[in-house]
């Protein structure tokens, strides 16, 4: 599975969800007739969507089952995924990008060699996404790197390593 959103509450009184897409375009989601939901724990459960439409940064939907707001408060904090063979294949060098949920977990090390953190996130600013990195060091705070080329090296799949240009001290 590929988290590819979350479920951010209800939306309306009518059963509708808001979901806060961790794709490209809003409406991404918009294209899969069925998504499960998780909490990331493994266990999954497939949900057919009736409608979706576009509010801004933010997808809403209709799922089948869940006809008023107290059906679908009991959604908010899911995770919204699609199995990897549903998805578009992606070139293992990166060249035609990489899914978010590939990159959450990586290890970010600087040129010289330097832990900066591990990956927990990703935000998408308009201008380029923003890896969100954790220091291992439990005093270490969340560091923002650009992933733009100027700034990420090398992402290694394979390792499980991010190569970035970017200093302990930035």
């Amino acid at each position: 599975m590929v988290v590819m959103g979350h479920v951010a509450g209800p939306y309306g009184i009518s059963g509708w969800i808001k979901v806060f897409p961790y794709t490209e375009y809003v409406d991404g989601l918009a294209d899969y007739p069925a998504w499960w939901l998780g909490r990331g724990d493994g266990k999954w459960r497939e949900v057919k969507v009736n409608e979706c439409a576009i509010h801004g940064s933010i997808l809403t939907a209709l799922l089948e089952h869940y006809s008023d707001r107290t059906a679908a408060a009991q959604l908010k904090g899911l995770q919204v995924a699609i199995p990897r063979s549903q998805l578009p294949v992606l070139s293992k060098s990166g060249e035609d990008g990489y899914y978010w949920s590939d990159l959450i977990g990586l290890e970010v090390v600087n040129l010289q060699g330097e832990s900066l953190g591990k990956v927990t996130g990703l935000l998408e600013t308009g201008a380029n996404d923003v890896l969100q990195v954790r220091s291992l060091e439990e005093s270490g705070g969340e560091r923002l790197i650009p992933f733009i080329s100027q700034v990420i090296v090398k992402v290694d799949l394979s390792t499980s390593r991010i190569t970035a240009d970017w200093g302990l001290d930035y």
